[in-house]
């Protein structure tokens, strides 16, 4: 079988997958479906699912020596430096925030960045959709 827009379906396959199986294990976690939990910050990483999947998918197919795996892979490196570095502080004021006793705007969401090791369940998962989506 060979899939006619593996370019566009790997991201967007990667942010399913990952998605669901967040949703699968916040739910496991709390003893009932987590529909409060949807969104940012959780095991694993969205958004090292989706860059790690186009990066690996680009690595497998087209090889590591092209410029498009060094934006791609430039991008995943951003992106997940992000998610444990400027997400987790801001997570940190959110709890802080929250805290405060004379805080009368809507309550901040806490949970925002990720721990590394949600960070890499999200790159191990994108580079095992990218493999399979290559191979097909």
């Amino acid at each position: 079988m060979q899939i006619t827009s593996p370019y566009l379906i790997t991201p967007f396959l990667a942010w399913l997958c990952c998605g669901l199986l967040k949703f699968l294990i916040n739910s496991l976690k709390q003893k009932k479906l987590a529909f409060n939990l949807i969104g940012y910050g959780g095991m694993p990483s969205n958004h090292s699912a989706i860059v790690s999947s186009m990066a690996s998918l680009i690595a497998f197919k087209e090889g590591i020596n092209t410029p498009a795996f060094g934006v791609a892979l430039t991008l995943a490196y951003i992106v997940m430096l992000d998610a444990n570095g400027l997400r987790k502080k801001v997570e940190a004021q959110a709890i802080e925030i929250n805290k405060l006793k004379n805080y009368t705007a809507p309550v901040l969401r806490e949970r925002v960045g990720h721990s590394k090791i949600e960070i890499l369940a999200g790159l191990l998962l994108g580079i095992i959709l990218g493999r399979l989506i290559s191979s097909l």
